[in-house]
């Protein structure tokens, strides 16, 4: 196999021949790059490349020049004057409008997407306003399932989103007062953020970029993890100021004890909190 694109002739990654995925009919690899700049002439290339030779794919390239007309274009041809989603009609403009803002805001947060998400990312202006600013977003999907996704957080909520190879997306929506911390379990492999909400967990496997995972974490979790840092003030302003018993001790490191079972607190956050309130024993 040659070690370079078939198209543009750079050196190819790891990621780049992962199971073989960019592997054309002829036996040519492309590069990740390539392929994200050619799915937006044709989708069917990130499902079935397989069927296609490198003739095939400079023919596509020449066509596209002589018809002069925007990727944008070519996607928005095929919808329809007005797209019902959860109750909201939007039209051309505005979808157009607003995937322009979300094209945006993703090159500012230099997001790291895998070409997997495209789907997700064409979802994005039905559910996100112009009003409505994407402060993070990263590769995610629910745990023990197959279907690739992305997790979205704005000011006011977050948003899982994922879509199967065929058929609609799946949208999970959960504003901040749902969310009562968030948190991150590191992984070699494949780290997992998990959203505490009212009465259950939702976790999210992060795959394709351990890092990313960690820069979306820590965008995020000064928002929903702050009531747990007032919390940790409060203990230390009892630490200082109040006398306390055995009994009371006991109970709070109890109660740290679970937080940290339940992924809210770090090991370290714990063994500081702990550290705090056996002084007070001695």
């Amino acid at each position: 196999m040659n070690n370079n694109c078939a198209l543009c002739n750079t050196e190819l990654t790891s990621m780049d021949t992962l199971l073989g995925a960019n592997t054309l009919s002829d036996g040519n690899v492309l590069c990740n790059k390539c392929l994200n700049k050619l799915s937006d002439i044709n989708d069917e290339l990130l499902y079935n490349l397989n069927k296609f030779s490198i003739d095939d794919l400079n023919k596509m390239l020449s066509a596209d020049k002589i018809e002069a007309v925007p990727a944008v274009a070519i996607a928005e041809q095929n919808l329809p004057a007005a797209i019902d989603f959860s109750s909201h009609q939007i039209s051309k403009e505005v979808y157009k409008r607003r995937h322009q803002k979300i094209k945006s805001e993703l090159e500012m947060l230099n997001a790291n997407l895998s070409l997997f998400t495209k789907g997700e990312i064409k979802e994005l202006p039905y559910l996100i306003s112009e009003e409505e600013q994407i402060i993070a977003i990263t590769d995610a999907q629910f745990v023990n399932t197959l279907a690739t996704g992305v997790l979205v957080a704005t000011p006011k909520r977050m948003i899982s989103v994922s879509k199967g190879m065929f058929g609609a997306a799946k949208i999970n929506d959960y504003p901040n007062e749902s969310i009562k911390a968030v948190s991150f379990v590191t992984d070699s492999r494949s780290p997992i953020i998990k959203l505490h909400l009212d009465e259950r967990m939702v976790e999210f496997e992060c795959f394709m970029d351990k890092e990313d995972a960690e820069k979306f974490y820590d965008r995020i979790k000064a928002i929903y993890n702050s009531p747990r840092e007032h919390s940790s003030k409060q203990i230390d302003s009892v630490n200082k100021n109040i006398p306390v018993s055995s009994e009371d001790i006991f109970n709070q490191l109890e109660k740290l004890g679970k937080l940290r079972e339940n992924g809210i607190l770090t090991d370290a956050e714990f063994a500081e909190q702990k550290k705090k309130l056996l002084k007070q024993l001695q």
